[in-house]
């Protein structure tokens, strides 16, 4: 028994959920509006103000996609209505970030600025000039753009320097020590 797959998701108010053929999911809400095609093995029945989710067989794959399926849709629905979002630091002598029009502007050290157009439905905004927050819709996206942003100078374990996630904890290591 899957115990995420069993529990319905509830639809808020302000939020119009469709379910079209080969499980196409439309959610529609404040935000805006996301699609997205999901597994047909899993059924998806709308009920008022309640989605559920049903698998056909108690085969492993069937069971592994009944949760992932429900999970995908509560995120479309948290998405349309809150939005998602990763907040990074930048640490590190003479590294910061800047907004130039839709662009993220990184100097991290390099002979060159990293340069990080704004993709669709993803927005960057700043605090100061060592604060990322990534905003959007889909979680997937952001994400993904978060860790992009975080791979271009992941952090360092002597000092710290480096992009990392608000709530990252960067294992130190001691330094060198000199012989006696």
């Amino acid at each position: 028994m899957s115990r995420i797959g069993n529990k319905p998701v509830t639809i808020p108010a302000g939020v119009e959920v469709k379910v079209a053929e080969n499980n196409v999911v439309t959610v529609k809400g404040p935000k805006g509006e996301m699609t997205k095609e999901l597994n047909s093995r899993i059924a998806i029945n709308v009920n008022g103000s309640e989605i559920t989710f049903t698998r056909p067989t108690e085969n492993k794959n069937d069971r592994a996609l009944h949760g992932l399926v429900r999970t995908l849709v509560n995120n479309m629905i948290i998405g349309v209505t809150e939005g998602f979002a990763k907040v990074l630091e930048i640490n590190g002598v003479g590294y910061r970030a800047q907004k130039q029009g839709n662009k993220l502007v990184l100097s991290l050290g390099y002979s060159h600025p990293v340069e990080f157009e704004e993709p669709a439905g993803i927005t960057f905004e700043l605090e100061g000039q060592n604060k990322i927050t990534v905003k959007g819709m889909d979680k997937e996206a952001v994400g993904q753009i978060a860790a992009e942003i975080r791979f271009k100078r992941p952090p360092e374990p002597y000092k710290g320097k480096g992009i990392k996630y608000a709530d990252e904890r960067i294992r130190r290591k001691e330094g060198k020590t000199g012989k006696k």
